[in-house]
């Protein structure tokens, strides 16, 4: 059990940001003043249990004033004087600053929809729209604007900020700040359903350069298949549900219920980071995609090796 919180790369106590280093602070804070008052009860309760051969009742004494003012000081003062304390910082300071930033005062907005089980990322003023991976250049202030596309989610990238809810039909914000280059795992932290755990989503935080570079390669439609096989999965793919189901940007393909496809082959991961986007597991998935993540609303469309394969070879040109 106490090995089982150890994986997944997400720690709140490793800030990277001005927001979660604040978190980082608060949390140590309570973790101080709960341990003084857990163990000053243990105290008591070590006391009471040495002094339980007592007999009868006698005139408060010493040992009474002692006894009686450890239940005052550790059962009155310090809860009150660190609830009032914890209460101040948490909402003149942690909450103040964690908090959303007003419109207009960051240099870049993101809009992201929670959906069962995967996340869409689009960017304002783009074209681009991508799928579990979002891309902020490093140290600069990005509003993220979340919302759901069925049931309540939760957006959650411990390492930069808190928790913020997604509810159909509003839009919550907060913002994204990474102080350095990274990778930065987050995870829908709302129970939303069978395959809420794999409803991962990583922040790339990377040079203004580079993150330019990326997000107009984004905003481009779809390469066309250079021909052979490739050309040949791209027909298969128009043919059959995938089209229904998915959008690749500058084709026939506008499906709205998976996620945008444009640049498939320039994600890390495939189903929310639950594999890797190797060729392999791109097969794997589109061959059987509930035996990797049962209740996906992906089906087995009953393709022959060779139709994946092909499928395939056109989805990995799409960078």
């Amino acid at each position: 059990m106490l090995l089982a919180g150890c994986g997944g790369g997400q720690d709140s106590l490793q800030p990277h940001s001005t927001q979660s280093n604040q978190i980082r602070w608060l949390w140590w804070g309570m973790l101080i003043v709960a341990g003084i008052v857990f163990f000053g009860a243990v105290g008591m309760l070590a006391l009471a249990w040495l002094r339980k051969g007592d007999k009868g009742l006698p005139a408060l004494g010493p040992r009474e004033g002692l006894t009686n003012g450890l239940v005052v000081v550790f059962g009155i003062v310090v809860p009150v004087v660190v609830l009032v304390a914890l209460f101040i910082v948490a909402n003149l300071v942690v909450i103040k600053t964690t908090q959303a930033p007003a419109k207009g005062s960051t240099q870049m907005s993101i809009d992201v929809t929670g959906k069962q089980w995967f996340w869409v990322v689009s960017y304002d003023g783009t074209p681009a729209v991508t799928a579990n991976e979002i891309h902020i250049p490093v140290r600069t202030r990005v509003r993220i604007n979340v919302r759901s596309g069925d049931v309540i989610h939760s957006f959650w990238v411990p390492e930069l900020n808190r928790k913020i809810d997604t509810i159909n039909g509003q839009t919550n914000s907060e913002l994204l700040y990474a102080s350095r280059p990274g990778r930065y795992r987050g995870q829908c932290a709302e129970f939303c359903g069978l395959q809420h755990a794999h409803m991962g989503m990583v922040v790339v935080a990377e040079p203004m350069a580079r993150f330019r570079a990326w997000l107009a390669n984004m905003a481009k439609p779809a390469p066309a298949p250079a021909g052979g096989a490739a050309a040949q999965g791209q027909r298969l793919f128009m043919a059959n549900q995938c089209a229904s189901c998915h959008q690749i940007r500058g084709t026939q393909a506008q499906g709205q219920i998976g996620p945008d496809l444009t640049h498939l082959a320039s994600r890390s991961t495939l189903a929310a980071l639950t594999i890797a986007n190797t060729p392999r597991e791109l097969a794997a998935w589109i061959a059987n995609p509930q035996a990797i993540k049962p209740g996906n609303k992906m089906p087995d469309l009953g393709l022959s090796r060779s139709q994946i394969a092909a499928i395939v070879s056109y989805l990995e040109g799409l960078k």
